[in-house]
């Protein structure tokens, strides 16, 4: 690791850049679904050694250009890791779209990657030559990540803190401090090999005990969800069934394919499986939940398949689905919504939900008209996009059953802004993946939306198109799940929701509050410790 030390500090221009570029990629290997921890503490510190060999000299110009230039750099390469998946949705339509996939992802990956270069040029306008400076990178990483959570829309997906959240036990302190404390806390131990190597006037013992400290921290964090696990105790929602439909409908990526009674049809008898002759199936089940997708078409265009579906259900039953909803204003040129409607036996919605968080480029197209000169569409077909619904509308009540938090597709991710969260019973998620079959994509989104489960203390009804079909209890454990790209039904009994977590009755603030003690820790090592730059002198 000396070596990697000295050549990371001593390395400029290109042979930097590429170091860091590589540094990311490795750090990339720590996302779900990978999970490869070491590869966090491997590369972080390589970004530190790259700063300490960035002398702040020049004019602080020079210095930010070049701090940039590193964290942009490692940046580029944990999101091209972290992101590569998203390729696969050029693969749908093909054409033009799969030219476009390489510069696409390329691109995608280096402006998230604006981000990080920004918090490592902050943190090196406050660098020190104490063992701070990993402190200041953390804080100003952490910073990064919660800003590129929030603003423009907001893109959290591969949050640092995710890297700490492979097993059930370790994802138990996200319901203390969430992910984006999780993410301060990854960043901060991740970085403790840096103050090891290169050897200085310190005992090795004294260079070690940061490392060993953040592996202590480590085992606390399993210990702490261990225990919580132990002691555990959940009941069963009362008088509630529901079954999940996973019925692989790829006509999403072209309406005009889809043949809506056959897709009833489908949907139908896969709703009405039995396992036995003795099995009660749908009989038993009072939500049926098909999910995002399943309906490529509008669904009140057809009144005669809504007859079918009343027909199906009996009179304590609902189905919860995904489907595309005209907006009732009646408006001709009023782009429709993504929607979850409640459907009970008459045949008629009872309820309904308007996804409010579209996703660019998938549900909407940002500057639409150049774009579309250039024969780019959104990926999610729909007359001029989809609008967006009201995010305060997301607690769906329904007839009987319930109150549940409706989330459609990415709008899980969005930790500590899911909506008024108090008022419901259960997180309810319903997706279309299938547009990432055969990557990581699925998977990773789906661990994602475990740990919000784990943060608001709710049971999590998860219905994907292709997978991953799931549902956990209140503390993410998975209580019953199908295989990815496999038609099925799934029947599970969700849990009550615990009174409270730690983080439902803060949320941010912590996270929020080590951000400021941290930058203030990082000014006062940069008087203490810090070198100033040089100023320019003028004859």
């Amino acid at each position: 690791m000396t070596w990697l030390a000295e050549t990371a500090m001593l390395a400029y221009g290109w042979r930097r850049f590429a170091l860091l570029l590589i540094a990311g990629a490795v750090a990339g290997l720590s996302i779900p679904p990978l999970f490869f921890l070491p590869a966090l503490f491997i590369a972080m510190p390589v970004w530190i050694w790259a700063l300490d060999g960035t002398a702040p000299q020049g004019g602080w110009r020079r210095v930010f250009g070049s701090a940039f230039g590193i964290g942009f750099a490692f940046g580029w390469g944990y999101f091209l890791v972290a992101f590569h998946w998203l390729g696969a949705a050029f693969f749908v339509d093909g054409g033009i779209m799969l030219v476009l996939m390489v510069p696409a992802i390329l691109a995608l990956a280096a402006l998230i990657a604006l981000f990080w270069g920004l918090a490592s040029s902050l943190a090196h306008a406050l660098w020190s030559h104490s063992g701070w400076r990993i402190l200041t990178l953390a804080t100003a990483l952490s910073a990064a990540e919660w800003t590129r959570g929030h603003v423009l829309t907001g893109f959290p997906f591969d949050l640092l803190g995710y890297a700490l959240t492979p097993t059930a036990e370790m994802m138990q302190l996200s319901a203390v401090i969430g992910v984006y404390g999780l993410t301060f806390l990854a960043a901060l131990l991740a970085m403790t090999p840096a103050l090891i190597w290169p050897a200085d006037e310190r005992p090795l013992t004294q260079r070690l005990t940061p490392f060993f400290a953040a592996i202590a921290i480590l085992a606390a964090q399993l210990g702490y969800g261990y225990n919580r696990l132990q002691g555990a105790t959940t009941a069963p929602i009362e008088d509630m069934r529901m079954r999940l439909v996973q019925p692989l409908v790829y006509e999403h990526s072209n309406w005009s394919s889809a043949n809506p009674e056959a897709l009833i049809e489908r949907l139908i008898t896969l709703s009405q499986m039995q396992a036995s002759p003795e099995d009660p199936g749908l009989a038993a089940v009072t939500h049926l939940v098909w999910p995002e997708s399943a309906l490529p078409f509008y669904l009140e265009r057809y009144p005669e398949s809504l007859a079918r579906i009343g027909r199906m259900l009996g009179p304590e039953q609902i189905l919860l689905t995904g489907a595309p909803r005209i907006s009732y204003s009646g408006a001709p040129d009023q782009p429709p919504f993504n929607s979850v409607l409640a459907i009970d036996q008459s045949g008629a919605a009872v309820a309904s939900y308007d996804k409010a968080h579209l996703v660019p480029f998938g549900e909407f197209l940002p500057y639409q008209s150049f774009f579309a000169e250039l024969g780019i569409k959104q990926f999610v077909p729909g007359a001029n996009g989809w609008q967006p619904g009201d995010p305060r509308q997301r607690v769906m009540a329904l007839p009987f059953g319930p109150t549940l938090l409706v989330l459609i597709c990415y709008e899980i991710l969005f930790s500590g802004d899911l909506g008024e969260t108090e008022d419901a019973e259960l997180l309810f998620n319903i997706t279309n993946d299938a547009w990432f079959d055969g990557s990581i994509g699925p998977a990773q989104h789906a661990h994602h939306a475990r740990v919000r489960a784990v943060e608001e203390g709710m049971s999590l009804v998860r219905a994907a198109n292709s997978g991953i079909t799931f549902a956990t209890d209140p503390f993410g454990r998975i209580t019953g799940q199908l295989p990815a790209r496999q038609m099925d039904v799934l029947d599970v009994t969700p849990m009550q929701r615990l009174e409270a977590t730690p983080f439902t009755q803060v949320r941010h603030w912590p996270f929020l509050a080590a951000m400021l003690v941290g930058g203030l820790a990082s000014v006062y090592a940069a008087i203490r410790h810090g070198v100033r730059p040089r100023r320019h002198q003028r004859h």
